[in-house]
Parts: C-alpha cells; structure tokens; sequence
C-alpha cells in the first residue's frame, strides 16, 4: 500500500476526482471554443481544430513514459507535479500571445495532463483495498462524467459573458484545490532503482504522434495522400521498432511480459474496443441531430448530454456492484447494454421518433457507467505492485487509442458509404441527400455494433479467469 493514512485516502481521491473532472470539462469547453477562437486568432477553422489534436496527440504519446516514471520515481509525486504543470499551462493557454503560443501552451497543458491520468489508476489501486477499489474507481468515474456533461454548458455561459481565454483560466481554481488536496493527503510513493528507457520513450512517441497526425490528416486528404502515407508508414515502422527494442533492452519502458496476464491483456483490448465504439456515437450522432433531422444547436446538445448524464448516476453503481459480484461479469454486463444500444441505432431514420433517440442513448450511457468502474479494477488488481504505473498508463492509452481509432473508422465509414452512393467524394454532410447519411450511419453502427460484441466476448472468456485469479489470491 501506498503512504497515504487510511483517513486522507478519500481525501486524495477527491483530488484525483477533481482533475479528471478538469481534464474533462477542458477538452469539451476548447472544442466549443473552436469558431469563436478561430475568429480571434484569425486563422482557418481547419487549422484551429489543432487546438484540440495536439493536446490529444502529446498527452497519448506521453502517458506510457510518466507511468514508468510514476512506477520509478514515485506515483503521487509524478501526479502532483502533473497537476502544476497543467495549472501554468492553463494560465499560459488564456494568454492572448497568438496561434502559435496557444499551441505551445496546449503542449504544456497536455503534458501536465499526460503526468496525472497515468498515474490516477495506479494511486487508486495502491490506496484501496479490493472491497473497496470498485466504489473508489466509480467515484473517479463519476468526476470524468460531470466534466464531459458541464464542458458544453459551462463553454456555452463563459462565450456569453467572457472572452475565449477564460475557459482556460476557468480551470485555475479546480487545479489549486486538487493540488492543494494532493499535497496535504498524498505522500511521495517509493522510488525503484531502475533505469529509463529513453530510446523506448521515443521510439513509441514517435509512432503514436506520427499515427494520430496521418490519421488526422486522412480526414480531409484522404488516406492515399502522400504525407497521409508517409506518417503512416513512419508510425509503423516506429511501433515496429519499439517492440523489437522492448525484447531486447533489460529495463524496457513497456515491458510485453505484462501481457501474458491474460486477464491485463483481454482488459485493455475490451477497453480499446468500447472507447472505439463509444466515438462512433459521438461523431456521428451530432451530424444525425442537427444536420439530419434539423434540430437546433440547444435541443441537439440537450439530447447528447444524456449519454454523459446516465454516466454520472451509474458509475458508482458499477463500483458498487463490482465490489459485491465477479467484477468481470459486471463489466461484461456494462458491455451487454452498450451493444443493445449501439444496435439500436440501426433503427434511426429521418422520420424515428425523439424518443427512440432518447431510449437508445440512456442505455448507452448506463452501459458505460456500469463498464468504466469494473474494468479498472480488472485491468489494475492483476498487475504486480512495482508495475502499476505503467499498468495505469497503459490502460489510459488503450482508451486514447480507442477514441483516435473509433474517430477515423466511422467518418471513414460515413463518407466512404456516401461517396459511393453519390458516385463522387464526399468529405462533408451532404445536404439534400440526406438518406445518403442515413446508410453511412447505419453502416458505421453496424460495424459498430460487431466490435461491441466483440468486447463482450472478450469479457465473457475473462469472467472465469477473474474468478480463478480470485480464488487463487484468496490461498
């Protein structure tokens, strides 16, 4: 167990609620801010959609190496400089110096972020005993719901009152408090003797920077552009690299031996694919309500806000239950209803009711709030203590990957469906032909829908590996 007295523990996870609250609210609010920040700033739409992308692309290439230096040098030490280094990205981010400081504060930002969500899950883990890590995890989880459900909100009044740099500024306070928590009911963690894999490190940033800039790049030029390709390909040989240099150095950032838990291995994989689904409906469902069925910005934003609403009430309750039950077979559950949803979107047309819109999204949402809490669990209990910060890292990463991945497949999907039909490329919602978007949709959830089964039996086959890992620990 970590150096944290069992009186101050909920006391740190109030701190680790706190920033995945902020983390949250901040992704949601920039992206908001976009058209009003491109204005400002006068440059293209288009190019201030980097505001976002980089932030996402520096955080994933940075998780795997914090974790390892959370496992090194100490995990809640990692988590609280993490914390600082976010709060002066943020003040440096609402400093109207122009486009190009804004980027370089994001880069701040993203890196003070990258140092606390690797790191969240293994200080939860190390803090919490089995009886209670469920509970403790639904409790991080419902933080990360209310940032996704107030970012629009709050976006919204701040644009009505404030100028765009106050949505940065707007995390100040939130960041002093759960620096302020982290400093008073946090110890340092114990530093292991062991080298950094610096080669490692770069290696794998280099392939997931270079992967998620052609993959964000395919969107508009298309994947067989050729700087499309050439980042591809550099993204493949890197990842190539990278696991040819994780068998072969002593002290390997990732160590690959980690994935013959079964249990680690069918955890982040089940997690890979639900956070990949998850952002088909998140892309798609804005283009269906206020391009397809012309429904206005607040009724639109009302209804998606469901999704992240139904996730606030149920993630405890997965914490709860997985605490009581086989925490696999909650999770599995979680996924059960996620598929029940994501198939029900097959049944949305021009013409569907609100309602049935509004059915498919609250089982949506309640699926995955009672997803997230157990599959933290079942990823982070089976990992050895002296790894629990790449352990978390990598959890974390395999939910950025999803996102990235689940992104590129459904507008691929989307516009590949439409350019066929339309005889011509598509790129964009093609109005007066929205029956077009309607088959793209339903093409994309249906692909969605094969990779939530697939989720499912990955966690169906875990179910009885967690009752023997159980039973084991119990000897």
């Amino acid at each position: 167990m970590m150096e944290i007295s069992s009186t101050r523990r909920w006391w740190a996870l109030t701190a680790l609620g706190f920033f995945a609250f902020m983390t949250n609210l901040d992704g949601s609010v920039v992206n908001v801010a976009v058209p009003v920040m491109a204005k400002s700033l006068n440059v293209a739409a288009s190019r201030m959609v980097w505001a976002t992308s980089v932030y996402l692309i520096v955080l994933s290439a940075l998780l795997l190496p914090f974790g390892k230096l959370g496992d090194l040098v100490g995990k809640p030490r990692i988590f609280k400089w993490g914390t600082a280094g976010f709060i002066l990205g943020s003040l440096l981010a609402g400093i109207d110096l122009g486009f190009n400081f804004l980027m370089l504060a994001r880069i701040v930002q993203a890196t003070g972020a990258a140092m606390t969500l690797a790191n969240t899950y293994g200080i939860v883990t190390a803090s919490f005993a089995a009886n209670e890590r469920g509970k403790a995890m639904g409790f991080v989880g419902t933080f990360v719901a209310l940032g996704s459900v107030a970012g629009p909100a709050v976006g919204g009044l701040i644009l009505a009152v404030a100028q765009w740099p106050v949505i940065f500024w707007f995390n100040v306070p939130f960041g002093l408090v759960a620096l302020g928590l982290a400093l008073w009911a946090m110890g340092d963690g114990a530093p292991q003797a062991q080298p950094f894999d610096w080669w490692g490190a770069l290696a794998q940033g280099v392939a997931i920077t270079a992967g998620f800039w052609g993959l964000n790049l395919s969107q508009t030029d298309g994947f067989t552009a050729p700087l499309v390709v050439s980042l591809l390909a550099l993204a493949i040989a890197a990842a190539a690299w990278f696991i040819w240099h994780q068998l072969h150095t002593p002290a390997p950032l990732l160590p690959l031996t980690i994935f013959r838990n079964r249990i680690f291995a069918l955890g982040v994989l089940a997690v890979f694919l639900v956070f990949m689904v998850q952002f088909f409906t998140t892309v798609l469902m804005p283009f269906y309500l206020e391009d397809a069925l012309r429904l206005g910005p607040g009724t639109a934003g009302a209804l998606l806000t469901l999704y992240p609403l139904m996730m606030v009430f149920f993630a405890p309750l997965g914490g709860i239950l997985a605490d009581k039950l086989n925490v696999a077979g909650v999770a599995l559950f979680g996924v059960l209803v996620i598929a029940v949803g994501s198939a029900g979107y097959l049944l949305l047309g021009l013409h569907s009711s609100l309602w049935v819109f509004v059915i498919i999204t609250v089982l949506l949402g309640i699926g995955s709030g009672v997803f997230q809490s157990p599959i933290g669990d079942i990823v982070m209990s089976v990992a050895d203590v002296s790894q629990l910060g790449i352990a978390g890292s990598f959890n974390a990463l395999a939910r950025n990957l999803g996102m990235v991945a689940g992104t590129s497949t459904a507008t691929t999907l989307l516009f590949g469906r439409m350019s066929v039909l339309a005889e011509r490329r598509i790129t964009t919602f093609p109005l007066g032909h929205e029956p077009w978007f309607i088959s793209g949709m339903h093409l994309a959830m249906g692909v969605g829908t094969l990779l939530i089964i697939a989720a499912a039996v990955v966690l169906w086959r875990t179910v009885p590996l967690w009752r023997t890992f159980n039973q084991t620990k119990e000897k």
